[in-house]
């Protein structure tokens, strides 16, 4: 089962991520923007950032003998990160971003693909074969590296590039206080799916026993 979601996520992973980079090239070049801005447009996304971290994670434990192609990611602390970081994705989508479209055809296949079928694989396949009991509390200041340095990463971005890939991060529009509140926000249910992440990781393992 295991290794079946592991394939699957890889799959999954690589379709929703090479599609989307096919389309929204296209089309950011469409709207103005050349081919390098393009290319820093599509992975300036935390949705596209995490799908790859998950790719690689999977990928990195492919081999039969137990070598790890991508020893960066194979690692448990590395495998817990993404779970958390690729709920969140899942969370903030479901419940903020995606009342603010409606994509369709191609679009609405990458939307579904990396927003939910993989962040859904990826935490199942980690509660099964990912987590060992391993986790600490310490890690989590560890795991909170990621956001935060792209928050700082968007935010920097923004007034150079005029605009931001999420709208809860547009200064212009909500106000440095509504970026604030909605970036203190984002951390916070970081941080809390970081504590539920290391509370999991002990009571799967203890069920194994």
């Amino acid at each position: 089962m295991s290794r079946f979601l592991q394939m699957a996520g890889l799959v999954i992973g690589l379709i929703g991520l090479v599609l989307q980079f096919t389309i929204t090239v296209p089309a950011s070049m469409a709207a103005g923007r050349s081919l390098l801005g393009s290319i820093v447009f599509y992975f300036s996304f935390f949705t596209i950032l995490t799908n790859v971290g998950a790719v690689l994670v999977h990928a990195s434990l492919l081999s039969p003998t137990g070598y790890a192609w991508f020893p960066a990611f194979a690692g448990r602390r590395m495998r817990a990160g993404v779970a958390v970081a690729i709920t969140l994705v899942f969370i903030v989508y479901s419940t903020v971003l995606a009342r603010l479209w409606a994509p369709e055809g191609l679009f609405l296949l990458c939307d579904i693909l990396l927003h939910y079928v993989a962040p859904l694989n990826f935490v199942l396949w980690w509660l099964i074969a990912g987590a060992d009991g391993k986790s600490r509390w310490r890690d989590i200041s560890w795991w909170m590296i990621y956001p935060l340095a792209y928050l700082a990463y968007a935010l920097i971005r923004a007034p150079f590039a005029g605009e931001v890939p999420y709208p809860f991060l547009d200064v212009a529009k909500n106000g440095a206080a509504g970026v604030t509140i909605s970036a203190l926000a984002t951390t916070a249910l970081f941080l809390g799916l970081c504590v539920l992440a290391v509370l999991a990781d002990h009571g799967v393992a203890r069920l194994r026993k």
